[in-house]
């Protein structure tokens, strides 16, 4: 198969590297400046397990370079996705699939979703509906991130921890597509189960990450902290409730309850949210596709959601005194 990773970052880097050592598929890395050329020179480095290994997927600087694709695996966050829908064009041909392992509520997210939303676009992550016509949702297939990882160097990515990335396709069907998809990612040594409600399954992620993050960039505190501290525990633990009130409303199943999923963040430890590391080193953070889509969604459903409104305001406010968010029109 030939299998794209467009953004081939810290999980772009460790999806490639491990699919392409397997020796079995045709993989191509779209990079850019001093990564794409580490690893056009040396391969793509990767630590994990306190061990290194050096794959050698095909690195290009666009995706004419790469040409069609049979799998697109996008790993960008959902802030750059919008800018960069036009240029992924040429990866795709007229059967590839887009797998779209993207922090928070994909833009697809109501493709075949039943219900009185049916084929809305996500004006939070969505601008327009830009990406609903370049980058079609009958193509997507839903994927959930679980490890971590960094570019730590040029051409050098360290895998910390997890091995999962479930998949899933909007309609619920195990589809062909799917099944190759994680076959070739299980012989690639990561668990890739698909999934017949993947929406679930985005909500539970999503439901750490709309929290902690935004938390952990209003008060610069680590993951530990949040939790240990009584106050800060509240807050986030009320944004969780309202939060879990919104997805019930569109029909998602929590499998878990509120402290369980808090209990689970807490084993974690002392961890830097991707949003406060952002946030350190001038970089856009992912506001609207893990925090501001609830609220999107809580106007959809008219729930009130105050605690991740509140929220949501100041960390707005926040980013732009940083120069890292719009400022008001």
């Amino acid at each position: 198969m030939r299998i794209c990773v467009f953004g081939a970052g810290a999980i772009g880097g460790l999806m490639a590297a491990r699919l392409a050592q397997t020796g079995e598929h045709e993989v191509t890395v779209v990079a850019r400046g001093a990564h794409l050329a580490a690893i056009q020179q040396n391969g793509l480095r990767l630590r994990s397990g306190g061990e290194e290994v050096v794959a050698r997927p095909r690195a290009v600087g666009s995706a004419v370079e790469a040409g069609p694709q049979d799998y697109v695996i996008v790993t960008l966050k959902a802030h750059a996705l919008p800018a960069a829908a036009e240029d992924m064009q040429p990866l795709l041909g007229p059967e590839t699939a887009i797998v779209s392992g993207v922090n928070g509520i994909p833009w697809w997210y109501f493709h075949c979703h039943g219900g009185p939303f049916d084929g809305r676009h996500v004006e939070s992550v969505d601008p327009g509906g830009l990406l609903f016509r370049l980058l079609p949702p009958e193509r997507c297939i839903g994927c959930v991130v679980y490890p971590a990882a960094e570019v730590v160097a040029p051409g050098v990515v360290e895998h910390t921890y997890g091995d999962r990335f479930s998949l899933g396709e909007p309609d619920g069907a195990k589809s062909a597509r799917a099944q190759k998809l994680s076959e070739a990612l299980i012989a690639a040594g990561f668990k890739a189960p698909v999934r017949p409600r993947i929406r679930d399954e985005i909500w539970i992620k999503l439901w750490g990450n709309l929290t902690f993050n935004p938390v952990s960039a209003l008060t610069l505190q680590t993951l530990d902290v949040l939790i240990g501290d009584a106050e800060l525990r509240a807050v986030c633990r009320q944004m969780m409730v309202e939060a879990q009130a919104i997805g019930e409303a569109l029909g998602i199943r929590f499998g878990i309850d509120v402290d369980k999923r808090i209990a689970g963040a807490a084993e974690v430890g002392a961890h830097r949210t991707s949003m406060l590391q952002d946030l350190e080193r001038g970089r856009p953070m992912e506001i609207n596709a893990l925090l501001g889509v609830v609220v999107e969604f809580a106007e959809l459903t008219g729930l009130p959601a105050p605690t991740c409104r509140t929220v949501l305001a100041l960390l707005r406010a926040r980013a732009r005194a940083a120069g890292l968010y719009p400022p008001r029109g």
